[in-house]
């Protein structure tokens, strides 16, 4: 079953925790480097960072790790597996892109998309929802 867990780790409550510090907590954590091991993704509108995992480990003991460490306790941060889902969105698209457009875009093996099933264009946004017929689609 760990196969099948996902590579990426969500980091929620970050506020207490610098984007360098949080870099080195999870450095220390798993004893991987940022950049050839993992990376990570900061949200701030939401307060999460989320940290995908290049190098091939287990997700489900990293999280089990950090939810037991001082310093992630200090900070009352939680960590938890990125959830599969079919559904992403796109911003700052140029204007008047077509779905037809992010559809084939999109579905290209190239850069890892898969079979679309709907795109719902916000012209006003400069954004869409996309979505895959499954998750294996949307990395």
């Amino acid at each position: 079953d760990s196969a099948e867990a996902s590579p990426s780790v969500v980091f929620e409550n970050i506020e207490r925790c610098s984007p360098d510090c949080l870099t080195m907590l999870l450095e220390n954590i798993s004893h991987l480097t940022v950049d050839a091991d993992f990376t990570v993704e900061l949200i701030p509108e939401i307060n999460v960072a989320v940290a995908t995992f290049i190098k091939s480990i287990d997700t489900k003991e990293f999280v089990k790790k950090c939810s037991q460490h001082k310093k992630v306790r200090e900070f009352k941060m939680t960590a938890r597996l990125l959830e599969s889902t079919q559904t992403i969105k796109a911003e700052n698209l140029p204007d008047n892109i077509s779905t037809d457009y992010l559809t084939v875009y999109f579905e290209s093996t190239r850069s890892g998309g898969g079979p679309v099933s709907d795109v719902q264009l916000f012209p006003k946004e400069n954004s869409a929802i996309i979505t895959f017929c499954d998750h294996k689609g949307n990395t």
